[in-house]
């Protein structure tokens, strides 16, 4: 526990979504099952394992403390647990101060409504930050980006869209088979100013093709599904089905974000595959995950790989 009340008493005051300590990367021994996330102006513990109540009682101290020291003198401590226990219902509980109703937390510019109160995903992966990034920047480089086509696949609440459109990207089509996801979508295209250009498709995409294929080809793809998701997708046998896809759907020099959130699978799970079905896509890079999230195995930590179709043949 000394670790994360250590990184408690060294953290400045957040101001954007950001993960404060990542137990869950193996680095700080006794805390692998612990992390903590701020969206502000919330505080969030999550313990994927039991924590007893003076645990508790030690993180609550120590974050009013630092809060004491760093937090504006209007702004109280508001944070919340959540208990993520293997075999256990999981719980969360408020501990201090309140959740704001509704709640839109900043990111690099961009706004986004999460409700950590609620749930286990809270509405934003924190870990993804550098993929929305990446994103962002091939964006702002594209030639004519208001011409651009962006496909986003597994969108969630469409925060990969969300940094498109604000960058300036013609049109993005987000499909998920979460209706309540996609709403969550368009309320944040909504608190962005954004929502021109942007569509959403309730569908499952396995079961989409044609849709999807009419509005392309695309300038650019985003693939970010759940490792294991019981009736949507498992990645062992439906990512290839994926993959097999992408070449048709790519405009000449069109670019892929292959995202993989699975520790038990490594980077050669995806480029093994991608070699194999579709050779034509060259493998371009890694992205780097942000240094919060480092890890003792990067194999087992998000992975975020880029590949780049050929130009037109002469």
């Amino acid at each position: 526990m000394q670790p994360l009340l250590n990184a408690i008493a060294q953290m400045p005051y957040p101001t954007d979504a950001q993960r404060i300590f990542h137990g869950r990367g193996g680095r700080y021994p006794g805390c692998e099952q612990i992390s903590l996330d701020a969206f502000p102006p919330v505080i969030v513990l999550t313990s994927f394992a039991a924590i007893t109540e003076e645990q508790l009682t030690a993180v609550d101290q120590a974050l009013l403390q630092r809060w004491q020291e760093i937090a504006p003198a209007d702004q109280p401590l508001d944070w919340v647990f959540q208990s993520r226990e293997p075999g256990s219902q999981g719980e969360t509980r408020l501990m201090r101060g309140n959740v704001p109703e509704p709640h839109v937390v900043k990111e690099n510019g961009a706004q986004y409504l999460v409700h950590v109160a609620r749930g286990q995903n809270h509405g934003l992966f924190l870990d993804m930050a550098a993929g929305r990034e990446w994103v962002r920047q091939q964006v702002l480089a594209h030639a004519r980006p208001e011409r651009m086509k962006v496909l986003n696949l597994f969108a969630y609440t469409c925060a990969f869209s969300v940094v498109a459109k604000l960058a300036g990207a013609g049109q993005v089509l987000n499909m998920d088979m979460s209706k309540g996801a996609l709403a969550t979508g368009q309320h944040n295209h909504q608190l962005n100013g954004v929502k021109a250009g942007a569509s959403f498709a309730a569908h499952d995409i396995f079961s989409s093709w044609g849709k999807i294929t009419r509005s392309g080809p695309y300038d650019l793809i985003v693939v970010d599904p759940p490792s294991y998701q019981k009736g949507s997708f498992i990645a062992t046998k439906d990512y290839a089905r994926l993959m097999r896809r992408l070449p048709d759907l790519l405009a000449p020099h069109g670019q892929v974000l292959l995202c993989l959130n699975a520790p038990e699978l490594g980077t050669a799970f995806l480029r093994e595959q991608m070699s194999e079905i579709a050779p034509e896509l060259q493998f371009v890079e890694r992205l780097a995950n942000p240094a919060v999230f480092a890890d003792v195995d990067e194999e087992r930590s998000l992975k975020v790989l880029v590949y780049r179709a050929p130009g037109i043949q002469a």
